[in-house]
């Protein structure tokens, strides 16, 4: 039910910008449904950085929030001909190239100041991973993720008790 209505506003807020929309995707990746818009102007719907996305993000989210209240969170992304996708898959990849140096190495790895978004991205991709565990350290812009080896304490931790 939830996704009808999602891609029913999808559907009315493209339509009063004015913008072509062929299809809405519904897809699930990283913990959240992904929504992919396929257009032919997908220059207009992402706008310069993705700023034009977050806002569409940001007021389909706002104008629905009171009816997708439930008891779990309905977390959900609204894409662009896959450009969201590709940022998504792109962090997956990095996070898990930094946890398996942090693996092999045996030390924690302090990944750049990102946004909520994309730490709330590598911290799903990372979780249940063997002997790595993720921590945010940091305040506002500084905010990161720290990508920890668990294995040698553990084993430390085993051998006491």
């Amino acid at each position: 039910m939830e996704k009808d209505k999602i891609v029913t506003t999808l559907k009315n807020i493209v339509a009063r910008m004015g913008l072509n929309l062929k299809e809405v995707e519904v897809s699930e990746i990283a913990g959240h449904t992904l929504f992919t818009l396929h257009s032919t102007d997908s220059g207009a719907l992402i706008g310069a950085g993705g700023d034009t996305l977050h806002a569409l993000n940001h007021v389909v989210k706002k104008s629905l929030e009171k009816e997708l209240r439930g008891d779990k969170p309905f977390r959900f992304v609204v894409d662009v001909n896959g450009y969201h996708l590709k940022h998504i898959k792109m962090l997956e990849s990095q996070a898990r190239m930094l946890a398996e140096r942090a693996r092999t190495f045996k030390y924690d790895i302090d990944m750049s100041p990102m946004s909520p978004y994309d730490r709330l991205i590598v911290h799903a991709s990372l979780q249940g991973l063997p002997d790595i565990a993720t921590e945010s350290k940091g305040e506002g812009v500084l905010r990161h993720i720290v990508i920890k080896y668990t294995g040698e304490s553990q084993k430390a931790e085993d051998t006491v008790a």
